[in-house]
Formats: structure tokens, C-alpha cells, sequence
């Protein structure tokens, strides 16, 4: 059997090098305000070795200086290294959609991104060409109105999301409603599908992120805790993924997912992608 037949683990522990490495944060670097087993151990390997890495997440609830500022604190130096969902959105829309007027149905950082890219923002039903689904806090039927009215009354927008995961992991439970109940609320209302999602498993955060280290993608890795964001992102984007089993995606889970859909490397913690010189 090779290691994507079904029912076997991937590897557990990594024995090349890659080029650069790619790494999901809730999950897989912090649960909370700390470090999750292994991290420390990596980077300093990682820094000693001078081999490049950065930071992609879905969440689009902080910016960008906010994740190197909380990364650096943690003792990993991020700055220049951190994409969001929210960087993928607005570049999208600046190369896609020049001149449409949005309505971020999100958390300030988002919206503040937004102005930030030079971008419209309304509150109109009339003059919304795209309705945003993110993670919000705040999310109320007044928000939900706007949205079904710019989607079906109007008959103009179209719905976007930032990101589809289903929560948000926190320290003390399983995590918080995500962007995909923001957008399942949306969708059941205007019977509308959300037209494209810019955040994993889409590829462009890690595309973004190789342009910044200027690397191949294909020599490199994506680390992260889901299966169905980070591990899917790796595959759709050409490179090798590396689940670490200290988040959302179980072993389990692994072994019943289909070959095509598995990690090549399934982690217990983070420090077994160290390869020791030999």
C-alpha cells in the first residue's frame, strides 16, 4: 500500500527539506494566547536554518499588523510574512472588479482593509454590486435585510465570502460561528450561491504569500489543523500539506477521507517536519 491508499496514515514525520513553509495559525501555531507543543522548537530550527516561511489565515477578524504583532510577542518574528483573508478579498476585487461598491457584512478590520484598497463601501440596496460575508460578531437582521434586498430586490449584487470555515477555534471550547454562518444565513434567504470564496481552500493566500517570499510553490509545504481548508488549499494550489493533529481535523478523519483528499503528512505536533541533519 502507498500512503494514500485507504485506511493507512500518511507519514508522521517529514524527511525532506522544502523550500518554504506555509503555516495556518489558530490550530496549528496558537490556541489562545499560546504557543501550541512543538512550535518553538520548529522556528528555531526554521531561523537557524534560514529557510523562508509565512503566515496565512482565514480569519479576518484582526490586520495584518495585528498577526505580526502577536506573533513577534509569541517569539516568532512575522513581520513582511502574514496574508489574510481579507488581503486575498481586496486584492481580488481590486483586480476583478474595479469600481464596485461593497457591502462587508464583517469586523472593522475588514472594512478598514477595504478603504485602505481605495474600495466602495455602501449601505445602500441600490448601489451594492457585491455583498461580503465574513466573520462577524455583530451580525443582526438589520445586516441580513440589506444583503436580501441588494441580492434579490435590487437584483444587482453578487454574494462573496472571505473565507468558508464553519467556526473559529478558542482556548476553552470547540470556537465560534465562522464566515460559513454568515453565509449559509444569506444563501437560505436570496436561494443565491456564493459566487466565489477568497480565503482556503482557494489558493490565493499561499499564491500571495510565495510572491512575498518569491519561492515555487510546488517544492514547498502548507501546515495547518483542517482538512478541508488548509490540507484542500495545499492540493488545489500544486504543493504538498501537512496536517498537525492539534486542532480541528482528527486522524480519524483522515483515514475516512478519500485518497485524493489526504495530507502528505500527518503530524502529531508541529516539530516533525524538523529533518535532522544526517
Amino acid at each position: 500500500m502507498n500512503q494514500h491508499d485507504t485506511g493507512t496514515r500518511p507519514p508522521a514525520t517529514a524527511h525532506r527539506i522544502y523550500d518554504a513553509y506555509f503555516f495556518d495559525l489558530d490550530g496549528t501555531i496558537y490556541l489562545g494566547d499560546e504557543l501550541l507543543p512543538g512550535v518553538d522548537a520548529l522556528f528555531k530550527w526554521l531561523v537557524d536554518a534560514g529557510l523562508p516561511y509565512a503566515f496565512v489565515t482565514n480569519n479576518p477578524t484582526k490586520t495584518v499588523a495585528d498577526y505580526e504583532g502577536r506573533l513577534g510577542a509569541l517569539g516568532l518574528p512575522a513581520k513582511g510574512r502574514v496574508v489574510t483573508s481579507s488581503t486575498a478579498t481586496v486584492r481580488w476585487l481590486q483586480k476583478h472588479q474595479a469600481g464596485a461598491v461593497v457591502y462587508p457584512i464583517s469586523e472593522p478590520p475588514l472594512i478598514n482593509a477595504l478603504r485602505d484598497g481605495g474600495i466602495e463601501i455602501s449601505q445602500d440596496p441600490a448601489k451594492i454590486d457585491i455583498v461580503i460575508a465574513s466573520f462577524d460578531r455583530t451580525f443582526d437582521y438589520a445586516k441580513l435585510d440589506i444583503a436580501f434586498r441588494a441580492i434579490v430586490e435590487e437584483d444587482r449584487a453578487i454574494l462573496v465570502a472571505t473565507n468558508p470555515d464553519r467556526y473559529c477555534p478558542m482556548k476553552d471550547r470547540l470556537g465560534v460561528p465562522d464566515a460559513a454562518a454568515i453565509i449559509g444565513a444569506i444563501e437560505g434567504c436570496t436561494q443565491v450561491k456564493c459566487a466565489h470564496v477568497f480565503g482556503k481552500p482557494a489558493p490565493a493566500l499561499v499564491e500571495i504569500a510565495a510572491d512575498i517570499l518569491d519561492v515555487s510553490i510546488e517544492r514547498s509545504v502548507m501546515v495547518g489543523d483542517r482538512l478541508y481548508t488548509d490540507i484542500a488549499m495545499a492540493i488545489n494550489a500544486g504543493m504538498d500539506g501537512a496536517l498537525v493533529l492539534t486542532g480541528d481535523s482528527t486522524l480519524d478523519e483522515v483515514l475516512a477521507s478519500n485518497c485524493a483528499d489526504r495530507p502528505h503528512l500527518c503530524l502529531d505536533t508541529i516539530d516533525q517536519l524538523i529533518v535532522q541533519n544526517t
